[in-house]
């Protein structure tokens, strides 16, 4: 399970090969909340991207936005490899850090 205070790149998808958001965080945990929840307005909440499928964690913010901003300007075909290689079946990840099922 991660350090929820750990610099980590994220993608989400609103379903198997649906919308996919790329994010970085340095708290995923608290993040993962507010996506789940719609907190805040814009392309998540537009989207109902809610399902985490993938996520890195990096020993520095600096190293983990510099990711972030590579696999942003990946094309999508890439981004579905990147989460076919780890998570084949698509999980909610987000359970397996203690987060309740998505309804």
């Amino acid at each position: 399970m991660p350090n929820d205070f750990s610099p980590t790149v994220y993608l989400l998808a609103s379903k198997r090969n649906g919308t996919l958001y790329t994010g970085v965080t340095s708290d995923l945990i608290a993040r993962l909340y507010h996506h789940r929840n719609g907190t805040f307005d814009g392309f998540t909440k537009q989207y109902a991207v809610k399902s985490l499928v993938w996520f890195e964690q990096h020993a520095t913010m600096e190293s983990a936005i510099l990711r972030e901003k590579r696999i942003k300007k990946w094309n999508r075909r890439w981004k579905l490899g990147l989460i076919e290689q780890s998570n084949p079946d698509w999980l909610d990840l987000a359970e397996d850090l203690g987060l309740p099922p998505l309804a």
